[in-house]
Order: C-alpha cells, then structure tokens, then sequence
C-alpha cells in the first residue's frame, strides 16, 4: 500500500489495478429510481446509522438466500477484514488461508500473533485449489479457514461439488470461515456463479463490497454478512472504535448501484470480454 501510495495517481500506465473501471458519479446519479434521486437530493450529510442505511442493508441482502437484512454489517471492505480478523481470532490461534491473494487476508492474523498456513493453487491443474491439500493443513487447533472465490490474482473458481466439500471441511471441525468474495459476480459465465458461504454455513462470514465487481471503490462502501447472531454483535461493536458509521453520500450511491446491477455488471463483462479479445489479437 505504501508503494501505490507513492506511484498509483502519478505513474503514467497501471498496470497492476485490480478493479473494474470507475463510474461517473453521474453515470450513477442518473440510473437512480425516484425513490433512491428524492433520497440523493435531500441528504443531510450528519452521522449516519452504524450498521448501515436499513435500504441499504435490504437491498445487499436481496444478493443472497436466506440472508436478512439484520445479517450485513456495513463498513469499508478493507475494514472488514480488519474487524472480522480482531474479533475471531487471538494470539496462538492457527489460520489457513488460500495464497497467493489480498495481503491484509493473512497479514492481519500474523500481526495478531496467529500461525498461518498457506493454502497454493496447483498451476499445472489451471491454478486449482485442491481440497485435498487444504485438508493436509488443517490441524485439530484451527481456528479460522480463509477462502477467496473468484480468486485473486489467479482467477481460479472450484466447482460447486469441491466448494461445498472446502465448507464441509470447515463445518464439520467447527472451524471458523471467512470469505471474499469481493469478486462474486464477475464469472465468465454467470452460471459458475458459486452460492455464498455465508448462505450455507453458520459459522461463515462473507465479505463483499462495491468495490471491484461495481467499479464503485470510491463510495468506500463494503459489508460483512454473517447469520452468527454472537460474532455479528462483536463486530458491530468493534466497529464503533474504527469508523463507526459509513459515508451518507457513499450509502446513496451503493444503493443506486445495487438496484441497477443488472445493468452495472452486464457493462463491466462486455469491456472484460472485449479487454480479452483485444489481448488474444495482440498475442497471436
């Protein structure tokens, strides 16, 4: 982060960014519903509530099954990890997470004095996660399994057959598991789409934002979906000691973009299909 502080805004190629295009703020503005531009034109830019715009909160629950809008704790996504990572976890506790990734998804638990493992792709397999070597790394004391699908930087995406059998793994030792799946919706094929962990374990905490899949980083706006009644108060109250309450222009932003995903997500895979036609022509 230091190294991008330095060079992001200045260098004149960026190559390394790993989000999607960001929008005009008016571009946004004027997909909005009535409801959400009523909502935009009369905001009071006071404190807003620590757990997120109820609006907003129903209608980030509406992306999964079985998930209510009193599961989604809104914060930043960075901030996520941070408040996810001090409330599961303490000194000696032993993590797996999948690596190469998000430095912050195993930095933060070593800072913490946790032991961490990590879980690598098979490369010649095509960057796949086998089960079976997660299973090498697990041990009796594990505490949380860290899972990044869609992956990044690899791209890698298991099966729905091997991603319920990594949850398996998790819920049959009573592990924790933390998911990111700030990539979710950006398959090839939305067919691949994986359900959310949060969906179909308990003890699973989902990560999820407006960050790259919306190409809406600058609404700073993300969420942690839990059905853990005990963890989601302990993060709800931790996070009255980070940021407390979210940005009132971000929340409205983040709904409208929500409520016009179809439209927002459907752009971002036409450029990704043309970006990728454009690379298999410069190659050949």
């Amino acid at each position: 982060e230091r190294y991008f502080a330095k060079h992001e805004f200045s260098a004149r190629y960026l190559l390394s960014s790993s989000d999607c295009d960001g929008w005009l703020q008016s571009e946004i503005l004027a997909l909005a519903d009535p409801e959400a531009r009523k909502l935009w034109e009369g905001l009071q830019l006071g404190y807003t509530e620590s757990q997120g715009l109820p609006l907003l909160r129903s209608e980030i629950s509406k992306l999964y099954k079985g998930v209510e809008e009193d599961d989604i704790l809104v914060c930043v996504p960075e901030e996520g990890i941070f408040v996810a990572m001090n409330c599961l976890l303490k000194k000696g506790d032993h993590v797996v997470c999948t690596y190469p990734g998000y430095q912050s998804l195993y930095q933060v638990a070593e800072s913490l004095g946790c032991a961490v493992d990590k879980w690598q792709p098979d490369e010649d397999a095509g960057w796949k996660f086998e089960p079976e070597s997660l299973l090498e790394l697990i041990r009796p004391e594990t505490k949380l399994l860290v899972i990044n699908f869609p992956h990044n930087p690899t791209g890698s995406l298991p099966s729905v057959k091997d991603y319920r059998w990594i949850l398996e793994i998790a819920k049959e030792r009573g592990i924790y598991l933390f998911s990111d799946e700030m990539y979710r919706f950006l398959e090839f094929d939305p067919e691949n789409t994986l359900p959310s962990a949060c969906e179909l374990y308990e003890k699973a905490v989902t990560l999820f934002g407006m960050s790259k899949t919306f190409g809406l980083a600058g609404t700073r706006i993300g969420w942690l979906a839990t059905k853990d009644r005990d963890l989601y108060r302990r993060m709800a109250e931790f996070k009255d000691y980070t940021t407390i309450c979210s940005s009132a222009p971000g929340e409205i932003l983040a709904l409208i973009g929500l409520r016009e995903k179809d439209v927002i997500i459907g752009r971002h895979r036409e450029r990704i299909r043309r970006n990728l036609a454009l690379l298999d022509a410069f190659f050949q």
